[in-house]
């Protein structure tokens, strides 16, 4: 088979048909960049076309409160800033890891309906001129292009609310979430609606759900059913509704609600994580006729180039099978990944992913 494009490929694995190979994409921290540059990658050159991985472009649109963001403090250790959605977080400078949520502005549903007044669609949150200036070259050179989406479970905790505030308010205070995952959704979707109208099309839709962790899930089956699954449905049917696959990012052991993603319609789920309890080899066996998997390579191999290649040959031909799969890591690339070791990595990805 000829060479295909990245959009050729990703269509083929949507459809669950063979491709001249998987594609192959990943999410390097910054830190790893940093190192990559460090060990002879060019500076001026993407780690994507370095490497000859997938293009895989993602329009986001603005539904936040529009908050002010500023810096609060700064080092050279770290720094403390405020975002868009009123948290202040903490992030290291030199070194990769999840922000410290040191506060938040929307604590209860007061703070909450302030917060909603200001989140509005309005063309000025779309960045119109990105692309004006991009969109036909990504369509001219075949690239797969994604849209975001900024809502649910996990968005709310971590972003927003604070963790242990949203557990407890989605037993106690149930209304107050459903309100806050329909409107971030609903603005989302408004604003995407004007990016569509205006002839800027997509392929895809996907959106960040963690809604798992080591070896179980944060809350109940029959919790998600109540609170979340209706707007991961709302997502789906909508995408659906314009030709478009929804693709879900859901970190942990969310075992339990494959089924129900499946119910609803979801067409891909990322990341499969190994180490937290995700079977990749399982769930392509017990449901690769409904789901397109992207995942599931341990990324506590990825600096052991002996583990990663017995892990590679023991997952990928199973994921490959009748297409259906996207090759990555289990959820982004860290620093103790070397230049040569991802080079390796993806080598032998596009030797076992080739059909």
């Amino acid at each position: 088979m000829n060479e295909l494009t990245s959009k050729e490929r990703f269509t083929r694995m949507f459809e669950h048909q063979e491709a001249d190979r998987i594609p192959i994409i990943d999410s390097p921290w910054e830190t790893t960049i940093e190192r990559w540059h460090r060990e002879g990658m060019p500076e001026d050159v993407s780690y994507v076309d370095y490497f000859g991985l997938d293009h895989v472009v993602h329009i986001s649109v603005d539904n936040s409160p529009r908050f002010e963001e500023r810096v609060v403090e700064e080092t050279d250790e770290y720094s403390i800033r405020t975002t868009a959605w009123g948290a202040t977080l903490k992030n290291w400078t030199h070194a990769a890891s999840t922000p410290e949520f040191l506060d938040f502005r929307i604590v209860d549903r007061a703070s909450w309906e302030l917060a909603k007044d200001r989140m509005r669609p309005t063309g000025d949150r779309i960045n119109w001129r990105w692309l004006e200036e991009n969109y036909a070259d990504w369509r001219k050179k075949g690239y797969w292009i994604e849209a975001g989406l900024w809502f649910g479970f996990d968005v709310t905790h971590s972003w927003i609310v604070g963790t242990e505030r949203l557990l407890c308010a989605l037993i106690e205070n149930p209304d107050w979430c459903r309100d806050m995952f329909s409107h971030e959704l609903e603005t989302h979707l408004a604003l995407l609606d004007m990016v569509w109208e205006a002839g800027y099309h997509f392929d895809s839709v996907k959106w960040p759900d963690d809604m798992g962790y080591k070896g179980t899930q944060f809350f109940s089956v029959q919790m998600y059913r109540d609170l979340i699954k209706p707007f991961h449905k709302r997502a789906i049917d909508w995408a659906h509704a314009r030709g478009v696959k929804a693709h879900l990012h859901s970190c942990g052991d969310i075992n339990p609600f494959v089924p129900e993603l499946i119910e609803i319609g979801l067409d891909a789920l990322n990341p499969l994580e190994v180490k937290a309890g995700m079977d990749p080899v399982h769930l392509k066996r017990t449901y690769g006729n409904d789901l397109v998997f992207h995942g599931g390579i341990n990324a506590v191999f990825w600096n052991h180039p002996d583990q990663i290649k017995a892990e590679m040959e023991r997952v990928v031909p199973v994921m490959k099978e009748r297409g259906g799969y996207i090759f990555s890591s289990d959820h982004s690339v860290p620093s103790s990944v070397s230049l040569e070791d991802f080079r390796q990595i993806v080598n032998f990805a596009k030797e076992l992913g080739t059909y």
